[in-house]
């Protein structure tokens, strides 16, 4: 699903058979300027999505953008501003606002995470725990904060799992079913110990997923692997263990909070008449 569509579909659940509201209250031909503030410290982003809204419902709004998307604000930072027919600007505000925030919240989520492995070798990367039909924008909202993008779904890259491994009959099995069926993709098999990780290096894997190691068992995987796959640590990662996890000498940390959990960064719209 593309923006247009994406926006179409929310509109169409918020405002329905019209905008009662507004269109009782607001003169048809009035115009305003509408302000959006930002009132707690986060990144923004989502900054195309907010002015596809209001711009679906009049294409005369104009959007401009006021600061960087993925760039550190605080409290009281001014973000952008929209001006334009005022019954469009109201009848998209909660829409608009929707997207920013939960944009911004998972740009904001990737900020605090990119920050936390600072001095380690570690990247963070995000998963396919994304909302349904937001995975693109998500994913957008992730590099923007400073988190880098793992796989775009099933199609771009092989990872095997412990699903996988038992429906295939072991892990030799099904690297090797996987290679033959998509040789130039790259391969990634989770493993739960040293001898899984022996078993998927011997099948030929170009990664592992260390799946919900303790940070000495990940620091002792690390040491056993030396260098031979890129590893990757999952399960059980937070904000608070990250950095300890990061330090284990792992290539990438993978945090699905990022997205599945981040809290929408709390923005508000301020809309001023104009003459």
């Amino acid at each position: 699903m593309n923006l247009d569509e994406l926006v179409a579909a929310a509109l169409a659940e918020d405002v329905g058979t019209g905008d009662v509201t507004t269109e009782a209250t607001v003169p048809a031909g009035a115009h305003a300027r509408a302000r959006v503030v930002q009132k707690a410290p986060g990144a923004v982003f989502g900054f195309e999505a907010f002015g596809a809204v209001l711009r679906a419902l009049d294409a005369g709004v104009r959007v401009q953008p006021l600061v960087d998307e993925g760039t550190w604000g605080e409290p009281g930072r001014e973000v952008l501003r929209a001006e334009g027919p005022a019954r469009a600007l109201l009848t998209g505000e909660r829409t608009a606002l929707n997207f920013l925030q939960r944009l911004s919240g998972v740009a904001t989520a990737a900020a605090e995470a990119a920050r936390a492995v600072e001095g380690t070798r570690a990247k963070v990367l995000d998963t396919r725990k994304t909302t349904p039909g937001l995975r693109e924008l998500e994913k957008a909202a992730v590099a923007a904060g400073g988190a880098t993008n793992h796989r775009a779904g099933l199609y771009d890259m092989v990872l095997v799992k412990e699903n996988h491994i038992a429906a295939a009959g072991g892990i030799a099995a099904a690297v090797r079913a996987a290679r033959e069926r998509a040789p130039d993709l790259p391969l990634e098999v989770e493993v739960r110990d040293l001898a899984e990780a022996d078993e998927a290096l011997a099948a030929g894997a170009d990664r592992l997923l260390l799946d919900n190691m303790t940070p000495a068992e990940l620091a002792a995987a690390v040491k056993h692997v030396g260098g031979r796959a890129k590893l990757e640590a999952s399960g059980g990662v937070t904000l608070e263990n990250l950095k300890e996890i990061a330090a284990s000498g792992v290539d990438w940390v993978s945090v699905g909070a990022l997205t599945h959990s981040a809290p929408a960064l709390d923005l508000s719209l301020l809309l001023e008449p104009l003459p």
